[in-house]
């Protein structure tokens, strides 16, 4: 269901109807089989004729010991474990050969072909004989060879593309529309319109100017608020109101074939910095390709005489190329000394994006690569350079391919690494998978992998969490998780927790054990866990990579000691919040109504029940509460529970009444009620009219029971109700005639207006607490007295079943009630419905997520990841930004660490920690000498998280002076420091203090 956000249910069925073609069941073709198995293709053959070997046990992580030594051919021994990613997707194997002879035939059945692991020549025959099919077949060619990684797609002469980007159609609330030629459109104030020149509007509900209602028109933008849509003059004056929505037009993407694209390539510029990049690689390996031809075989690893040979054909291939591109020797001479290497995080990063290409030639969803990607890991061998050539020597066990490109002593400390991964979900599974093959927590004598998950395997996990299986659901994820990742390389070390990495698990996650970790990958979903423990991260001069996925967008973060910006530094603008009286009274989009029912889900089914049960845990008996509120006392919550209590429904029939009353209180009386506060002819202090956009005026809804929308609410709220009461119903309760003969003995109450004030300012919160009125607490009185006399206070009486929301079970009903309750507030608001789908979306807070992008992510951490262990300098990190359907990857520098300049030369970054140590009489006095004497400036303020511990104007801090540290702080026994923030005086008077680096106080001084 997570897909289904991303590609869209048309795109989902085009995927399911294709047939697909792979050649080259490498560490990149499987990579990419993954991918386009989970997403979920009718049908894929994987096609291959070598034989595993050991070296593909570091490259390829279907591929397991018994596979070689049983001798089996690389597409059968990873069939079935391919096809088990995917029970609805065909897999077949492929083993006869592939070459210039062959008869291409019986392509014909393939919508797409995929080829790596293939001589250029042949590569260039099969797409020829593709582009020449009608309809062409798809064609797809990749590659990775040692650092360097190539791209190609055809998708055809002209291939047409519905949906460019996917995103959803933007909605524009108008203020204005100019009666001149052009005409120029001006959104609400402070809501920017966020298109661009070229794209097309329709119009609805404009008053005044009414004939553009319905039309199309293209538009120019004039500002970030204002655009233009042409010649408006003739038409009526415009009053108020409107929406523009946008309107996704298809387009054309035009391929030429890879005979003609290797003289003349398009490019897509990954590292803008280094635009001439993508030229000189495609250089490079077209020399390592003819190098191919030549010698029958790839340049042997650090042969200094093969590499000059390969740059005379560079030169010689530059000269044949229409752009003449500069020959880049560092390029060359890499890519030949490691050609014969494999770097499988790279596979991942480039796979990822393949696959998502493989997707759009089968879908026609997003846009296509146009029509070569090159990305180049110079990064990270440039360091080794010094390094002698038998460092890169193969030794005969699993880690030769990564050892080709990176070195020996840099395969060791891999091994040897402490990595903490925090995260088991869609890129942790895809981080443990690279983390096996690199053999990171496999030193005999150091090294392990620590990762933690706090949930439960989900079926909607299994499109892209590719370590888990159906079986799996229910089961943790981080044991499951380290289970399988032990299948990928069972040498192995792996810890595995279920703790929440958060404030409370620091016994667990202590300083301690922070200091162990080599390096913290994170895998997370949300900001606060991001922010958390990049705090510890800083605390612990720890080094931090971080990663997310959004749909087809990703990013990814390193985050060094001493060198780079954490990634608190930087700060998201906070998340719109939907005002409290748009939410309440004055929604104008289905996101408003979306949000109304899940308020009134929380509130009615989780919150209410909550109160009530903690009320009645509180107060034992019904008649103690009698008692004391008679006495006078004013018992918090009394009345709302009192009231619960009284009108607690105790048959299915009435939990049937009481859906059909909050039908008639939400859907009729409240617009009715709107309506007497504010007449359709209502005007505001400067005579303009109240119910103008983007305020709608409500019309209430009459109850039909034959209309679903209706019955669905009625349905999916007496379930709820019967739930959280406690009442049992059975099948026959739900069936219509049970539910028609309740409804149409039910008394609605009449409408009657009151004079509530409505809230119409939109900066005002929701109020914490509604005063409870002298007559409201009589009456409270009064039911309860009903209620104990009526025998209706028992023990049983008193509990509630509190429900807590869940997204993914569609037999709770949770969603139904949401998706029925918020289609009739858009109804009756006259606001577009959103399908069941959207609807869970949305109330879900559900992230869209695709297999593809998550592989790509975590691919570029773990090459980050080696860097980190080469303790690399500052320029070799790499922060990158991608999103697959457009396409683009942007590669980018770190932010270099700031320097916060206290005064008299004394500086600190966020990296720098000071410490002082005390004794057992040591005082507040002490230690702001100590800090004065160590470092050169005295401190007038000392904070110990949020506890103020010294602040000279509040009163009484004086005092304070002379009492000792321990007294103070107040240390638990085993805690031996305490981390303080200090701040100091500004050089003039009436200036904020100066903020200074944390100060780690040791209670007592350590014994070095």
């Amino acid at each position: 269901s997570r897909q289904r956000y991303v590609l869209g249910d048309t795109a989902m069925q085009k995927m399911a109807q294709s047939h697909v073609f792979l050649s080259g069941i490498g560490g990149l073709g499987v990579e990419i089989a993954k991918n386009i198995v989970l997403a979920g293709v009718k049908a894929l053959t994987v096609h291959d004729t070598k034989q595993c070997t050991k070296w593909d046990l570091g490259i390829n992580f279907f591929i397991h010991e018994d596979d070689i030594t049983g001798q089996r051919n690389r597409a059968e021994a990873t069939l079935h474990r391919i096809a088990e990613l995917n029970p609805y997707v065909h897999v077949a194997a492929s083993t006869v050969p592939l070459d210039e002879t062959t008869d291409l035939s019986f392509l014909k059945q393939y919508q797409c072909v995929i080829l790596t692991e293939v001589s250029l020549l042949l590569q260039k025959k099969i797409n020829d004989f593709c582009h020449a099919q009608q309809p062409p077949i798809k064609f797809i060619s990749a590659d990775v060879y040692g650092i360097c990684s190539r791209l190609f797609c055809d998708l055809g002469d002209e291939f047409e593309v519905l949906d460019t980007t996917g995103e959803e159609p933007k909605e524009i609330f108008i203020s204005n529309i100019t009666q001149s030629n052009p005409g120029i459109v001006t959104c609400l104030e402070n809501h920017p319109h966020r298109l661009e020149t070229g794209q097309f509007l329709t119009f609805r509900e404009v008053n005044g100017m009414s004939c553009l209602n319905g039309s199309t028109h293209q538009i120019t933008v004039v500002s970030p608020y204002s655009f233009s849509i042409g010649d408006t003059s003739d038409m009526e004056p415009y009053l108020h109101g409107g929406i523009a929505v946008q309107v996704k037009t298809p387009k054309i993407f035009y391929f030429e074939r890879l005979e003609k694209q290797i003289t003349n390539p398009l490019c897509l510029v990954a590292d803008f910095s280094k635009p001439e990049a993508p030229l000189q690689i495609h250089v490079a390996m077209l020399a390592l390709n003819h190098f191919q031809e030549n010698f029958g075989r790839r340049p042997n690893i650090g042969c200094l005489q093969d590499a000059e040979e390969m740059l005379k054909i560079a030169m010689s291939i530059s000269e044949t190329l229409e752009n003449k591109p500069q020959v880049n020797g560092d390029v060359v001479k890499w890519l030949s000394r490691t050609a014969q290497g494999f770097l499988a995080p790279l596979a991942a990063a480039v796979g990822g994006f393949a696959s998502q290409e493989v997707l759009k030639a089968v879908t026609g969803k997003f846009s296509p690569l146009q029509q070569w990607l090159y990305i180049d890991m110079l990064d990270i061998v440039t360091p080794l350079e010094k390094m002698e050539s038998e460092e890169f020597l193969p030794r005969g066990d699993r880690y030769d391919a990564l050892r080709a490109c990176i070195g020996d002593s840099l395969c060791q400390k891999l091994h040897d690494l402490n990595v903490f991964l925090v995260g088991c979900g869609a890129i942790g599974c895809e981080m443990l998978k690279n983390l096996a093959l690199l053999g990171v927590g496999t030193g005999r004598d150091k090294g392990l992998v620590t990762i933690t998950d706090p949930d439960l395997i989900e079926k909607s996990n299994l499109n892209r969490q590719f370590l888990f299986r159906p079986h799996h659901i229910q089961k943790p994820k981080s044991y499951t998780a380290a289970e399988a990742t032990l299948n990928i390389n069972p040498y192995l070390k792996i810890d595995s927790y279920i703790n929440k990495v958060c404030p409370a698990t620091e016994n667990t996650y202590s300083d301690e054990f922070y200091t162990k970790q080599d390096v913290i990958v994170t895998a997370l979903d949300n900001v606060e866990a991001r922010r958390y423990i990049d705090s510890r991260c800083v605390a612990n001069l720890r080094p931090l990579i971080d990663s997310g996925t959004m749909g087809t967008k990703g990013h990814t973060e390193v985050i060094v000691p001493h060198l780079t910006e954490s990634y608190n530094s930087h700060r998201d603008p906070p998340e719109e919040e939907i005002p409290f009286c748009t939410l309440k009274s004055f929604p104008a989009a289905i996101e408003h109504t979306i949000q109304w029912a899940r308020d009134k889900f929380e509130s009615s089914f989780s919150h209410k029940p909550s109160l009530f049960n903690k009320f009645w845990q509180t107060y034992l008996s019904a008649e103690e509460v009698l008692q004391r509120i008679k006495s006078g006392e004013s018992l918090e919550g009394c009345f709302h529970v009192i009231k619960t209590l009284s009108r607690r429904p105790r048959s299915w029939t009435q939990c049937v009444e009481l859906a059909r009353v909050k039908f008639e209180k939400y859907f009729s009386h409240k617009a009715l009620q709107l309506l007497h506060s504010f007449p359709l002819d209502t005007r505001l202090k400067d005579g303009s009219l109240f119910w103008q956009s983007p305020k709608r005026p409500p019309f209430p809804v009459k109850f039909e029971f034959n209309d679903p929308l209706h019955y669905d609410f009625i349905v999916s709220a007496a379930k709820l109700f019967a739930t959280v009461y406690c009442v049992p119903f059975t099948e026959k309760d739900l069936s219509e005639e049970a539910i028609l003969k309740i409804i149409s003995a039910v008394k609605v109450p009449d409408f009657r207006p009151s004079n509530k004030v409505v809230q119409t300012d939109e900066t005002a919160r929701k109020p914490d607490h509604i005063p409870v009125s002298s007559e409201d607490e009589r009456n409270a009185i009064f039911q309860l007295e009903k209620s104990i006399l009526s025998n209706e206070a028992l023990e049983n009486d008193l509990q509630m079943k509190p429900i807590s929301f869940e997204k993914d079970d569609d037999s709770n009903g949770h969603i139904d009630f949401i998706t029925a309750a918020s289609n009739l507030r858009a109804k009756m608001y006259n606001i577009e419905p959103a399908d069941r789908f959207k609807t869970k979306r949305i109330a879900g807070k559900i992230i869209p997520a695709i297999a593809t992008a998550t592989a790509a992510v975590s691919g570029l951490v773990a090459l980050e990841l080696i860097k980190v262990v080469g303790g690399y300098p500052a320029d070799a990190y790499k922060n990158c930004f991608l999103n697959l359907a457009i396409p683009i990857m942007v590669f980018t520098e770190t932010a270099e660490v700031r320097r916060t300049e206290i005064r008299n030369g004394i500086s600190f970054t966020i990296w720098d920690r000071w410490t002082i140590y005390g004794k057992e009489d040591f005082t507040l006095l002490d230690f702001i000498n100590a800090v004065r004497e160590k470092y050169g400036i005295e401190p007038t303020m000392v904070v110990q998280g949020v506890k103020m511990l010294y602040v000279p104007v509040m009163p009484g801090h004086i005092k304070r002076l002379k009492l000792t540290m321990q007294k103070l702080v107040k240390p638990s026994a085993d805690k031996k420091y305490v981390d303080l923030t200090v701040s100091f005086a500004p050089e003039t008077d009436g200036e904020e203090d100066l903020p200074g680096p944390p100060v780690r106080y040791y209670f007592v001084q350590e014994d070095n």
